[in-house]
């Protein structure tokens, strides 16, 4: 599927550079391709970088939800993003890759909480739930949620087929 069959909304794609692509003549992903594997992956490998400088990278748990990847860590990653909001989220499979290029901005209003905790309950079976400082479960684990904001999104089938880039503009005081 090209392009062209994208619906109004979706983010523009094209094609990226990428050593080993075919240059020419390969067709894009849908958004909904990358929508799909972002909202079934179990595991999202977040990375951020230190003050320092140097890279910082982890799994976490996570749900998409309007155009959106939030999660919650008591990593250092925590740290790191007060810091610095630029992050890069990657899923687990190189042959269906996802890569997530954006900055990730501290969830805090309890609406949104709420919601987020009850599509990560039903996604994992570990029921959360909202507090003054993020998200906890019933044994009082958890931390601050983050929403991170893709700038851009690259993906690819098997083989580097189809190799894709969405770039999103993002408009209004809620967003970065």
């Amino acid at each position: 599927m090209d392009a062209s069959s994208t619906v109004p909304g979706d983010p523009p794609a094209s094609a990226p550079i990428l050593f080993g692509a075919p240059s020419t003549g390969s067709s894009l992903l849908p958004w909904t391709w990358a929508i799909a594997r972002l909202s079934l992956a179990k595991n999202y490998w977040i990375s951020t970088n230190r003050p320092d400088g140097r890279p910082h990278t982890r799994p976490v748990w996570g749900v998409w939800l309007d155009n959106s990847l939030w999660f919650s860590t008591g990593s250092l990653a925590r740290h790191n993003l007060v810091g610095n909001a630029a992050i890069s989220v990657n899923l687990e499979d190189g042959d269906a890759a996802v890569i997530i290029e954006g900055t990730a901005r501290p969830a805090i209003a309890a609406g949104e909480l709420r919601r987020m905790c009850e599509h990560y309950g039903s996604k994992y079976d570990w029921p959360m739930h909202p507090t003054a400082v993020g998200i906890e479960d019933s044994d009082g684990s958890g931390g601050p949620v983050f929403r991170v904001f893709p700038q851009v999104v690259f993906g690819w089938e098997s083989n580097l087929h189809a190799p894709t880039r969405w770039r999103f503009d993002y408009v209004g005081p809620s967003h970065p």
